[in-house]
């Protein structure tokens, strides 16, 4: 039988919250990390710049779809712990074009717990209790709610968009493969998550850049659509936290207890630039534009974060203005990262650096 390594696998880890994951574990633990990611438009190496060249960081380009290669992968690295961030997650593409959410979120999660199934099935006893597969997902599962009450880990599924249809149903796989086959599944359900290194396709990363650049802010409808905003280090500390002391089979839902209206959160953003940026020649708000809304545009999402602080000890650090404020000053800092990923030219280069 295998034995398990001081190393976990991580999937999508070149993506936004991958990434911010891959370099919070490399400074907060010990242990190796293998990294998995297809580099997709929005997963980049640029994103991993700081820990390409560390030695408890191995990257592999590659696709949670083929299931023998994420085997292979399980096989040659012995990891304790399997972190699934591998997703299409822009609602607009959804709506365009769903194949792609279907394939990645769906077919995608299915051949990773296959494949983990198989590899924990071969471990010794202890490192079967001890191995974890802690899959990331979304609060769009549970669809909208109106203007009072907070989604719950038994509130029911109710997904708007082929986006949140697609990881509603990767969620389900991995709850049924706990109760089914044994396997040790972790799922945690986040809110909205902003902060350094988003593909400025999002809201955030776009105002703010929109902003600094004098180009027209759209607002969806009214601007009142309203999300719960988490930091996405408090989430990565949320994450550390469920994968080592939550229990095999236990769902958390992870929020920053930070409610604002869309409209709001791009005000806050012309407010911040103006004062990080004194020297623009345009007045930011005077840039919001109201656009026609989306197709099945949620309304409101709030989380209620009491099962893991109450079972597990975290609550975030960063109240929405301290984090905007940090994230605004991120992107001002760093317009090397942004012209890469906006023109493509990382996708081109690859950092010189091909499978290890």
């Amino acid at each position: 039988m295998n034995t398990v390594s001081d190393t976990i696998l991580v999937t999508g880890g070149a993506g936004f919250i991958g990434s911010n994951f891959v370099r919070f574990w490399l400074r907060e633990e010990s242990g190796r990390v293998v990294n998995l990611d297809k580099l997709t438009y929005a997963g980049n190496l640029d994103s991993l710049a700081d820990a390409l060249h560390d030695p408890r960081h191995v990257f592999v380009q590659g696709d949670i779809c083929d299931g023998k290669r994420v085997r292979q992968l399980l096989d040659e690295y012995q990891p304790w712990g399997v972190v699934n961030f591998a997703a299409e997650s822009h609602v607009d593409r959804s709506i365009d074009g769903p194949a792609p959410f279907v394939e990645t979120n769906v077919l995608g999660t299915f051949r990773l717990l296959e494949a983990s199934r198989d590899y924990w099935n071969n471990l010794a006893p202890d490192d079967r209790s001890r191995f974890r597969f802690l899959h990331i997902s979304t609060d769009e599962v549970y669809g909208t709610l109106g203007p009072t009450g907070y989604f719950v880990e038994t509130t029911p599924y109710a997904p708007n968009s082929p986006y949140s249809a697609s990881k509603a149903a990767a969620d389900h796989f991995a709850r049924a493969y706990f109760h089914t086959y044994g396997l040790p599944v972790l799922v945690t359900n986040c809110s909205n998550n902003y902060g350094p290194y988003q593909f400025p396709e999002k809201l955030i990363p776009l105002m703010i850049l929109n902003t600094l650049e004098g180009k027209p802010l759209p607002v969806y409808g009214d601007g009142g659509n309203i999300r719960d905003w988490l930091y996405v280090e408090d989430h990565c500390r949320a994450i550390r936290t469920v994968l080592c002391q939550a229990p095999p089979g236990e769902e958390y839902n992870i929020g920053g207890h930070c409610e604002r209206t869309n409209l709001q959160v791009v005000r806050a953003i012309c407010d911040l630039v103006a004062k990080l940026r004194p020297d623009l020649p345009h007045d930011p708000k005077g840039l919001i534009t109201f656009v026609k809304d989306r197709p099945g545009h949620d309304r409101r999402y709030a989380i209620d974060a009491s099962k893991i602080h109450r079972e597990l000890g975290w609550a975030p650090r960063e109240n929405f203005e301290s984090g905007l404020e940090r994230t605004v000053q991120w992107y001002i800092d760093n317009p090397t990262w942004v012209e890469r990923v906006t023109s493509g030219k990382h996708r081109r280069e690859r950092l010189g650096l091909g499978e290890k």
